[in-house]
């Protein structure tokens, strides 16, 4: 009897309550195994990121991808494909001066030649006439064209459209704009008074930069403009390009 009784309380053990424990389901039998719990949570983790990228718009191209250019004040203004860049507002003033004629920067009509442009191929009175005697007593040959009239200030305007790369006050030539446009070419005003513009700033053909002043460098020409006009760094006459570009519009 006590075997029979050993054996029933072996094969019915008891709970902590003192009654029958519930046999282990065979889920549970499962998740005991050490390898269980890791590969029940792979496989959950596999499930959810397939589901998110399902519903996360997987499967969508887009042709091109886009930038967006953003006006703090209007919110989103454009759109454009990063292989089709749009030049900036710099680039397409000074792009604009390859369509224009050159023209002087005052109304020449109403001006004298005060000084001309030093040429090697000029007569003698005219090469001259373009030697400038500097401050230090030193005689320099003039690299552009000076125009006045009657010691009178007189509006001075950009040549051809660009940006402004220059505009400050030198101590021999007076107050200095440089303006950059398209082909290498460089236009310089000196002997300014009451500048009207700054660097990075875009003019347009015909805009007014300043007025006709003085400078140190040619101050017995009085009241004046000094015009130069540079392509890649080299003084080139500025009659000469505005007379032949003005024929050339004309044929």
């Amino acid at each position: 009897m006590s075997d029979n009784k050993s054996k029933f309380n072996e094969e019915a053990p008891k709970n902590t309550m003192g009654g029958k424990a519930v046999k282990p389901s065979a889920w549970r039998k499962l998740m005991a195994k050490k390898w269980a719990a890791p590969s029940a949570f792979l496989a959950a983790a596999a499930i959810i990121v397939t589901l998110m990228w399902l519903y996360g718009g997987a499967g969508e191209t887009t042709d091109k991808p886009a930038s967006t250019t953003v006006d703090s004040t209007q919110g989103v203004t454009d759109e454009q494909t990063l292989d089709e860049p749009t030049p900036s507002d710099d680039e397409a003033m000074i792009q604009k001066s390859e369509d224009e004629t050159m023209k002087w920067p005052a109304d020449k009509s109403q001006l004298d030649v005060l000084a001309p442009f030093y040429s090697s191929k000029s007569s003698n009175e005219d090469r001259q006439a373009a030697l400038i005697e500097a401050p230090n007593n030193e005689i320099v040959a003039n690299m552009g064209i000076d125009l006045g009239k009657e010691d009178k200030a007189f509006d001075v305007t950009a040549a051809l459209s660009g940006v402004v790369t220059v505009a400050e006050k030198n101590p021999v030539n007076g107050n200095v704009v440089q303006i950059k446009h398209a082909g290498g070419l460089v236009t310089i005003y000196n002997s300014l008074s009451d500048v009207q513009v700054t660097v990075g700033q875009d003019v347009k053909q015909g805009d007014v930069i300043a007025k006709a002043g003085r400078d140190e460098l040619e101050k017995d020409l009085g009241v004046h403009l000094h015009f130069e006009v540079r392509k890649d760094g080299k003084a080139i006459d500025p009659s000469t390009l505005i007379e032949t570009a003005s024929a050339n519009a004309q044929q």
